[in-house]
């Protein structure tokens, strides 16, 4: 059976990528792990490879090309003859024929009677936002549902002189993983307050112990909550069509600013290693991000995430809820204080304030 490969997500905040280059031809034979494609963010360049053996079917971008994250790229298939299924051929650029939508979306398409072959998508799943986003450009719903059109959602234009402008790729980005915080998560916050010495104690004993330079106080921390994510399942985890997906990895966020970009890194596979091991992998994923060189592996997939305002000296750091993420932990630090503040933004529909309270006041110490 025919199968399609996508644009991959190289950072959260891309919502687009150019296409630098096309290195394979139709009804030519690749192997898994060939290199196919280049593509190119504003900030780095990485190289796209094959995910399976098959043989090229057909190509459905070119080099100098914009493309969303998401779209189909190309097709494979185990003979160079077999049929590409009818219904996706006019839905190259966005796939939006071969992908489902969320329900709350589908339950929009069939109120406006709207095929959703017809709407392109930002996304894994067809949105709500990627409907309006449709309709607001001029997008027709379908007859029977004309009448319904005064209750969809969108904002008035202001009553004041201007013109709308397209959005940077990264702002683009931001904006639907707001979105998905805003429409599906359920979020909520909870802090507490803790007295930060005996982790700066610990961080000082391991830096002497290990001979480092910088304080590995963050990364120490980062550690704990992938040790709680080995031993508290059900905060590694998500919910996908009303049911509780568990993850089998445990992948730390964690969030790294370079220079007016912020990143959300990625380290896998965490519950295979020590403190030592996660501490040279999450410096080998910040050397990455700081000469904006993510690979697609680093900066994509996290379970659980980790991020801390204490380098700006304020009191309160309420991050935004990555998308299929169970809880982020907010970390702050004020100078001139002999406390520091732990927090986490948090999916209701997975975990209750009981069960985050249990997380922090695990974090709050060494363990």
């Amino acid at each position: 059976m025919p199968t399609f490969q996508t644009v991959p997500c190289v950072n959260i905040n891309d919502e687009f990528v150019d296409v630098v280059s096309i290195d394979i031809k139709q009804g030519e034979f690749v192997n898994s792990g060939d290199v196919v494609a280049t593509v190119e963010t504003d900030k780095s360049m990485i190289d796209v490879v094959a995910e399976q053996d098959g043989y090229v079917l057909r190509i459905d971008c070119e080099p100098g090309q914009k493309i969303r994250v998401g779209a189909v790229m190309f097709w494979l298939g185990a003979t160079r003859d077999e049929t590409i299924p009818e219904e996706t051929k006019d839905t190259s650029s966005t796939a939006s024929a071969v992908r489902q939508p969320t329900a709350k979306a589908r339950a929009m398409l069939k109120e406006l009677d709207i095929d959703p072959a017809r709407v392109p998508i930002s996304g894994e799943r067809l949105s709500v936002a990627d409907i309006e986003a449709w309709l607001s450009k001029g997008g027709k719903p379908g007859k029977a549902a004309v009448s319904a059109q005064a209750a969809i959602r969108r904002e008035d234009a202001p009553n004041v002189a201007g013109e709308l402008q397209e959005l940077s790729p990264e702002t683009a980005g931001m904006l639907h993983t707001v979105a998905w915080h805003r429409d599906f998560a359920a979020s909520a916050y909870l802090e507490v307050e803790y007295d930060p010495k005996p982790w700066e104690e610990r961080a000082a004993a391991y830096a002497a112990e290990h001979k480092l330079m910088l304080s590995p106080l963050l990364p120490l921390m980062a550690f704990r909550l992938a040790e709680l994510g080995r031993e508290r399942p059900l905060i590694n985890s998500t919910i996908v069509n009303g049911q509780r997906f568990q993850y089998t990895p445990v992948n730390i966020g964690f969030t790294v600013q370079a220079g007016a970009m912020l990143y959300l890194t990625v380290v896998r596979d965490t519950q295979d290693m020590d403190a030592a091991q996660f501490i040279s992998a999450l410096g080998e994923v910040q050397r990455h991000a700081m000469a904006h060189k993510l690979p697609p592996q680093e900066a994509s997939g996290a379970t659980l995430s980790f991020s801390s305002m204490a380098r700006w000296n304020v009191s309160r750091h309420t991050p935004i809820l990555p998308p299929q993420t169970s809880l982020i932990i907010a970390h702050a630090a004020p100078k001139n204080s002999d406390k520091a503040v732990l927090g986490a933004t948090y999916d209701h529909r997975v975990l209750t304030g009981f069960d985050v309270a249990q997380v922090l006041l695990a974090l709050s110490r060494p363990a």
